[in-house]
């Protein structure tokens, strides 16, 4: 029997593939997209968030995702103590190498309490490093990254003990 797979946007850490494909096995990367009118932040636990925020957008990397990754995302993710899961639709970009425009509903992790902005852990902006690398080849906007997520996630970093 097939397992059921849900469409599954990335907007934080989980951009960087690497850290995708040990955290769930089974995904499928199919390409970019965004969210509109919302913004994205590192809220006051020291992760991304994204909160409500007209004209704005938030991409991320969209990924195909089965019922046991998406167990796994949710433990990460400490469903449904820090975060919560959301269904919203996303404009899906494709890849780069099979552009295409849709609009897809995609599994988002969120916290629609954490709002105020704050520093990032320190461990968080290596991960952040890599998943703002894996965005930008992902054909991710250079200049969103930039102006969003670089207000917060410095380009210095400690490399962590793996």
């Amino acid at each position: 029997m097939t397992q059921a797979r849900a469409i599954y946007f990335g907007y934080g850490s989980n951009m960087w593939q690497n850290q995708m494909d040990r955290r769930c096995p089974e995904n499928k990367y199919l390409g970019i997209g965004y969210l509109n009118d919302w913004k994205w932040i590192i809220c006051e636990r020291g992760f991304a968030n994204i909160k409500p925020s007209p004209g704005d957008k938030v991409y991320g990397l969209i990924y195909e995702i089965s019922e046991n990754d998406e167990k796994n995302l949710d433990g990460y993710e400490g469903v449904p103590v820090h975060y919560l899961k959301k269904y919203y639709p996303i404009t899906f970009l494709g890849a780069k190498s099979s552009p295409e425009e849709s609009e897809k509903k995609a599994l988002i992790y969120i916290n629609e309490q954490w709002h105020t902005e704050s520093p990032p852990n320190t461990e968080y902006i290596y991960r952040m490093n890599m998943a703002i690398a894996d965005g930008i080849k992902e054909g991710v906007p250079e200049d969103y990254m930039e102006q969003n997520l670089r207000r917060f996630i410095s380009k210095e970093y400690e490399v962590p003990n793996q």
